[in-house]
């Protein structure tokens, strides 16, 4: 079965040459793209759909989120708001509520968080655990987090729990814990910062982590200066996020880890050119009252970014990749289309999804090429640049989900 999309006003690829595509078609076949093109040149199909002059992007990468969760954090957002500072202890409330649900509601209710998502134009994310923080919790959570997302990312190293030493759960976050989750999950990450874990215990948590066969992510340098990018750098983590407070050596560390890369994003997916994304999380740095990342600098330097929804109950509970399109465009510095391909490609580059094709098997997703997935992402808008010119309005109109139409 065939759909041909067409009367699409703008068409932004994200592809290799950032193409920007006006008065486009595309064909999706299965579940990939077959043709793209000018709208006068397009194939015939089984179905068409006319996109009415609206704008056509990939579908949003959500590369860092936190959805197996339950509970309520409102008191500790409004103590935030009213000016307490945030620390990473709020985690353990959000743990004693998940604990005490069932698998099913659980499931349901990480279920419902990523429809929401997706009807806002999310097409592919990822998901971690860590809000279990004992070996059978994590375990748990690691497998409704396989049911309910592309990616799941192992993060018993989140919080260590009242009453525990420190180094003992590291040990046991390295260990039986990490064994247990490992069925369910591609990634390992660490919460390298201050309440949370230590240079040291993080350095255990990664090193076991890459020995079990996990791809690595790291959270740092949110809440101040600290080891996490260059422990990510050390370990050839696929990303480090947050990245709030970045010394000039950091930037430099991430930048030098891209100079063998194809600036063109055409390098091999997986070889040793590739460095570490750096992910940008606004939503979360404007609940937390953190500086925002310093995304304009990265690029400027060379990195490559993500931007990411870090929707969790406690500093971001939204799933909305378009308000953080618009808050890198209006308070980062970014262009629109840097935004963008920091919200599609980016997100993909640093779930190393960004390649792949009808030769390998394995499509790429976060951009509109011939053999990669199909996701579409169809706005209500004319142009990308809607996203912030007209901020906060619902510009979602379709969504195409590896070629099923979701919304």
């Amino acid at each position: 079965m065939s759909t041909l999309i067409t009367n699409i006003a703008e068409l932004m690829t994200q592809d290799a040459e950032h193409r920007v595509l006006k008065d486009a078609a595309a064909v999706i076949e299965g579940e990939r793209i077959s043709w793209i093109g000018p709208a006068a040149s397009a194939p015939a199909a089984d179905d068409a759909v006319d996109a009415g002059g609206r704008a056509v992007l990939p579908g949003w990468v959500d590369s860092h989120t936190h959805l197996i969760f339950a509970g309520d954090r409102t008191a500790e957002f409004e103590a935030r708001m009213a000016g307490e500072e945030y620390s990473a202890g709020g985690i353990a409330v959000t743990t004693n509520a998940t604990r005490n649900t069932s698998d099913y509601d659980l499931t349901r209710l990480a279920q419902g968080r990523v429809a929401e998502a997706v009807s806002q134009g999310t097409t592919y994310l990822e998901t971690k655990t860590g809000y279990g923080l004992d070996v059978e919790q994590e375990a748990r959570s690691a497998w409704i987090a396989s049911t309910v997302a592309d990616e799941v990312t192992y993060l018993g190293a989140h919080l260590v729990p009242a009453g525990i030493d420190a180094d003992e759960y590291t040990r046991l976050a390295c260990g039986p814990m990490l064994e247990a989750a490992r069925p369910y999950v591609r990634w390992a990450d660490v919460f390298c910062e201050r309440g949370a874990f230590s240079e040291e215990q993080s350095r255990a948590v990664l090193q076991a982590s890459r020995e079990a066969g996990l791809g690595l992510r790291v959270h740092g340098n949110q809440l101040g200066h600290g080891p996490g990018v260059s422990l990510a750098v050390e370990f050839g983590a696929a990303s480090v996020d947050h990245v709030n407070y970045l010394s000039e050596q950091d930037i430099a560390s991430l930048a030098a880890g891209w100079s063998g890369w194809d600036a063109a994003g055409t390098g091999s997916r997986g070889t040793d050119s590739r460095g570490t994304v750096a992910t940008c999380l606004p939503a979360c740095d404007l609940s937390t009252r953190q500086p925002l990342a310093p995304g304009r600098q990265l690029l400027d330097a060379g990195v490559p970014i993500a931007l990411a929804s870090n929707c969790n109950p406690g500093t971001s509970y939204t799933s909305s990749m378009s308000f953080c399109v618009t808050t890198a465009v209006l308070q980062m510095g970014l262009s629109v289309h840097e935004a963008v391909r920091a919200a599609t490609y980016g997100g993909a580059l640093a779930l190393r999804r960004e390649s792949g094709n009808d030769a390998d098997g394995e499509r790429a997703v976060g951009s509109i090429a011939v053999g990669h997935r199909a996701d579409l992402h169809v706005l209500n808008a004319p142009s990308a640049t809607h996203l912030a010119y007209r901020p906060g309005m619902p510009l979602t109109h379709a969504v195409w989900r590896a070629g099923v139409r979701a919304r």
